[in-house]
């Protein structure tokens, strides 16, 4: 059977990144791959190169033999290609079925009144994707599902031989997962060949017939879901090497009103849901590990926790809930949280960084703190008057913990500490946050990709998958039962 969409060597450079590196794969009639990879693979460039958004720099992208490369979209789109983009972008002032009349009409103006049927055909588009109901309303006043469901109706209007999907289920229910994978399932009935593109191998598992693992930009592993999710390279790359869990001595404040809990917390980012009925717990002197591919909603709930978004629900700190505290209040209160960003003053020195932090404490406190901080992050001493901007990835990363540690946490909640570093400087971190478990008593609340980062130092674990948690207990346990499934 000959393929209905074959890539062969796609590369593609911005400047000196190469974001995709010689990617091969092929789809025939009737078969639905499944393009995974964690943030920054590349999975997204493909399908731009694939959908002439981009133009690759090398490699050919054959549509049924004829090799579109470079072709403008328009013309992809003529060849047989549709896609659903992740991110909705619709016109204000239409209706759901004009949306759809749109893209049914003719390129040429001239054609506008060619088909008397298209109206009809629009309607059944919508009652097809679940649109029915609302086909007569404007997007503004749409959910977030229907806002998907457009994007899916304007991608097959034309009856496309090959669509392209990103990231279906991002800010979905679960219940509305299983209406969009039925949809997208039944594209393989009609033979049309589908990319999908998700971040693991789980989330599309079920629906697709061969995956392909990428990082980096490269091709690191294909085949089966099944398969892909045994590969060592994937486990490797999505939970950072072999999973190890340490022995914990049992926590004394075991029992009594947690330090931090999150009851029923909800969080909507427009139409999407970004938390959804989230509910943990930290007790005091826990260090607590919530572990989530990108985009499962961590560091939505750590700024839920600490004043950054609105979110429905309890937070309570110290059993005291703290609905309508600011951010401010919050931290002065002891949960300091050091973000993903780093948001470092990149002109500032390091003193001056960390001086920042400590502005709250005395003179006399400030410099005892400093002073520790030192013996904890040696390397802070020596680049104390270099601005921070000049700092390596991990040299920012340590200056953002110290930074936070300033403020004298009783809290202190951290956001991927270890993304984008280097094996060497992960070590080093490591040990600095089990010297800081060992001899203090600060609560950690760690939110990580990195299995094997996060696991060691963990008390106690979350899975946060997709808004949700679905799953907790103890890092041993995590091991025997839920490393697969992180995937």
């Amino acid at each position: 059977m000959s393929a209905l969409l074959e890539v062969e060597g796609l590369t593609k450079r911005f400047g000196g990144l190469v974001a995709v590196k010689d990617i091969s794969l092929s789809i025939n009639a009737g078969e639905i791959l499944g393009l995974i990879g964690p943030n920054g693979s590349g999975k997204s460039t493909v399908m731009k190169c694939i959908m002439g958004i981009e133009k690759p720099n090398a490699g050919a992208v054959k549509l049924g033999g004829i090799d579109v490369a470079g072709w403008p979209t328009h013309r992809i789109a003529r060849q047989g290609v549709g896609i659903v983009f992740q991110h909705a972008r619709p016109l204000h002032r239409q209706t759901v079925l004009e949306h759809i009349i749109l893209a049914l009409l003719p390129d040429s103006l001239l054609m506008l009144a060619a088909d008397r049927h298209v109206r009809a055909r629009a309607e059944a588009i919508a009652a097809r994707v679940g649109l029915d109901r609302v086909m007569h309303r404007l997007p503004r006043t749409l959910p977030f599902a229907d806002l998907r469901r457009l994007e899916l109706a304007k991608a097959i209007a034309r009856n496309p031989k090959v669509v392209l999907v990103d990231e279906p289920f991002a800010g979905l229910t679960k219940a509305e997962v299983d209406d969009f994978s039925a949809l997208i399932g039944s594209f393989r009935a009609e033979g049309h060949a589908v990319l999908l593109v998700d971040h693991n191998v789980k989330g599309v598992a079920a629906l697709v017939d061969r995956v392909l693992a990428m990082y980096l930009g490269e091709h690191v592993a294909e085949g089966t879901a099944e398969e892909v999710m045994r590969n060592e390279t994937v486990r490797r790359v999505y939970l950072g090497g072999k999973i190890e869990a340490a022995a914990r001595p049992e926590r004394e404040g075991k029992g009594r009103t947690p330090l931090l809990s999150v009851e029923g917390a909800s969080v909507l980012y427009g139409k999407a849901q970004a938390l959804e009925d989230i509910s943990i717990h930290v007790g005091e002197g826990e260090f607590v590990s919530v572990v989530g591919l990108n985009g499962a909603g961590k560091t939505t709930l750590f700024n839920a926790i600490s004043g950054l978004v609105a979110a429905s629900g309890t937070i309570r700190w110290r059993g005291e809930t703290l609905g309508g505290k600011s951010p401010a209040q919050i931290a002065r209160a002891g949960i300091v949280q050091c973000p993903e960003s780093r948001e470092l003053f990149g002109d500032m020195s390091v003193r001056e960084n960390l001086d920042l932090g400590g502005q709250h404490g005395t003179r006399a406190e400030s410099a005892q703190q400093i002073a520790w901080l030192f013996e904890l992050f040696p390397i802070l001493q020596e680049r104390q008057g270099q601005a921070a901007r000049t700092l390596s990835g991990g040299e920012q990363q340590m200056l953002a913990i110290a930074r936070a540690l300033m403020m004298r946490p009783k809290l202190l909640i951290l956001d991927e500490p270890t993304l984008g570093l280097a094996p060497v400087i992960l070590e080093l971190l490591s040990k600095a946050l089990e010297k800081l478990r060992q001899t203090t008593d600060i609560t950690v609340l760690l939110g990580e990709q990195n299995v094997t980062f996060a696991l060691p130092h963990a008390d106690r674990v979350y899975v946060l998958e997709h808004a949700r948690i679905v799953w907790e207990g103890d890092p041993a346990r995590f091991a025997e039962e839920a490393g697969t499934g992180y995937l």
